[in-house]
């Protein structure tokens, strides 16, 4: 897992299409239980080299039901984006899909080094889509979470505009949420 991750710390391959310019944010331990495959690193991540180190990541840490200390230990939980490096901003606003390039680079690099992963956390439309497949919308892939597991549990990605949809699909809070910190506390028993 080093090498792989050092290899990827390393990358440039989207270089001439990164405006802030290659910077991978992960976080990678072949012990980890947990893997979180999101979409990309925002402005925050990028500045300071931590994965989720924003509004977006509270949100996420909270439905996760984990504390920073847990959330930011690689032997508990594994971050691999969708996009490694910041992607930019959309003409019309909001961030830019991850590149495309990523993924089919390094996950297939990475994926097989784990060695007891219990759990893949499918956050945001493009790691679900990368996953499962573009069979359903967004919404019905997460209300059906049950038919993902054991093994990966579909979420919304957790930025402001979830709030909204969460408002507009309560069973989110009240069924999905509760499942989801068990299937959590699961993957980290012994």
């Amino acid at each position: 897992m080093a090498e792989a991750a050092a290899a990827a710390r390393a990358c440039t391959v989207c270089a001439p299409h990164l405006p802030l310019g290659p910077r991978p944010i992960y976080q990678l331990h072949a012990r980890a239980r947990i893997l979180v495959t999101s979409q990309a690193p925002g402005t925050k991540a990028h500045l300071s080299g931590i994965p989720f180190e924003d509004a977006s990541g509270e949100r996420l840490r909270d439905w996760l039901g984990l504390g920073r200390d847990l959330f930011y230990d690689p032997e508990v939980l594994a971050i691999l984006p969708m996009g490694m490096c910041y992607p930019g901003r959309l003409p019309r606003g909001g961030d830019a899909p991850p590149r495309p390039e990523c993924a089919p680079l390094w996950h297939p690099r990475v994926l097989p080094r784990f060695e007891n992963l219990r759990l893949r956390l499918l956050v945001g439309a493009h790691a679900i889509r990368h996953v499962l497949g573009p069979r359903m919308p967004l919404a019905e892939r997460v209300a059906r979470y049950a038919e993902a597991l054991p093994a990966n549990f579909p979420l919304p990605h957790p930025s402001w505009r979830t709030l909204v949809w969460a408002k507009r699909n309560a069973w989110f809070d009240t069924q999905v949420i509760p499942a989801l910190r068990r299937e959590v506390a699961r993957a980290l028993s012994d």
